[in-house]
């Protein structure tokens, strides 16, 4: 805009001057009536991010002597450009949780920044192209960038999670992060025992060392965790530990003690595996072992010597006395004959 001098020839004769500004300056355009038409010209980029407006100072100078002077405040106001993506503040994020989490706890915030300003610096965050199975167990909240647990962690499942955030602006421009997730291991499965075989029933002479039951121990937890020891209560067997795939142990159910069928015809067993957590956590198994009879035992007279009195004219075929024996053996070997 042209300023005005309400004098006239020389005295009305308008120069421009422009405060002294890196990014902008005065250009003259010269009128057919000899006037001049200011002109404001940028001459660097502009930079909203580094400065959002200018205050400039133009003052119109006339042709009289004295000269006199008016000046005018002119204010330039930039406005956003999206040129700024945003940014994240890590390029990973990490996180360590136990694997027995409730769900909705936080796990980590995610947080990215953008310079510029309104809807252009609005960043929304969200998952970028993850499987199905890290959405059914993470949600992300799109306003701030929080993570958290939406189903259970399992760490004998799967014990570390990595996956892609995006966060994006209003204007389309959009940055990526990784998220890794450590899950840590809780002691949360008591020792399982498997039966992998039994010999049963196990005959009475059997030599000690005797091998009776392969059995498995297993418990998936990991570290002390996973440690078992196992005990058994009955002084006729003993546990020999061999080592299994897996980590698993493979104890060997041995005959520690003579076994006698005549004292007892069966065991009643309990395995006890525990694991080194604490607290611990105590699995069992309840093994039956017969004991199979042998010929151990003779048979065994009431009286070892009968005395019968009977009169000289007896009948021929009469009972003179009645003798017994016994045998504690079973079946045949327990079935007695007299001559």
């Amino acid at each position: 805009e042209m300023a005005q001098d309400a004098d006239v020839g020389s005295n009305s004769l308008l120069t421009y001057k422009l405060a002294s500004n890196p990014s902008f300056s005065l250009a003259l355009k010269g009128n057919t009536d000899g006037s001049k038409q200011p002109e404001l010209v940028l001459d660097t980029a502009l930079d909203r991010e580094k400065q959002s407006s200018f205050e400039l100072e133009l003052t119109a100078v006339d042709g009289g002597d004295p000269a006199r002077s008016g000046t005018v405040q002119i204010r330039i106001n930039v406005t956003d450009l999206n040129d700024n993506p945003p940014i994240f503040t890590k390029s990973v994020y990490e996180a360590l949780v136990a694997e027995n989490l409730p769900a909705g706890s936080l796990v980590l915030q995610v947080r990215a920044t953008d310079a510029d300003a309104g809807n252009n610096g609005r960043v929304s965050y969200s998952f970028s192209n993850v499987p199905g199975a890290i959405s059914s167990l993470f949600a992300v909240d799109s306003e701030n960038g929080e993570i958290r647990t939406v189903g259970p962690l399992d760490f004998e499942e799967k014990n570390k999670y990595i996956f892609g955030l995006e966060a994006r602006d209003g204007g389309g421009l959009v940055a990526h992060c990784k998220v890794q997730i450590d899950v840590t291991d809780e002691n949360d499965n008591a020792p399982e025992i498997t039966v992998l075989s039994l010999s049963s029933p196990v005959p009475e002479d059997a030599a000690v060392g005797t091998v009776v039951a392969l059995l498995n121990v297993n418990d998936p937890d990991s570290g002390e965790n996973g440690q078992v020891s196992c005990e058994l209560g009955d002084e006729h067997f003993s546990l020999a530990v061999q080592a299994g795939p897996g980590g698993d142990q493979r104890p060997e159910l041995v005959l520690a003690k003579a076994l006698d069928r005549e004292e007892a015809a069966f065991h009643e067993l309990v395995l006890r595996a525990s694991d080194g957590g604490d607290p611990a956590r105590t699995g069992t198994a309840r093994i039956r072992v017969g004991v199979l009879d042998a010929n151990d035992n003779a048979p065994v007279f009431s009286q070892a010597e009968y005395t019968v009195r009977v009169p000289e004219d007896v009948p021929v075929g009469s009972v003179l006395v009645t003798v017994t024996a016994t045998d504690a053996d079973e079946g045949l070997n327990g079935h007695v004959k007299y001559s």
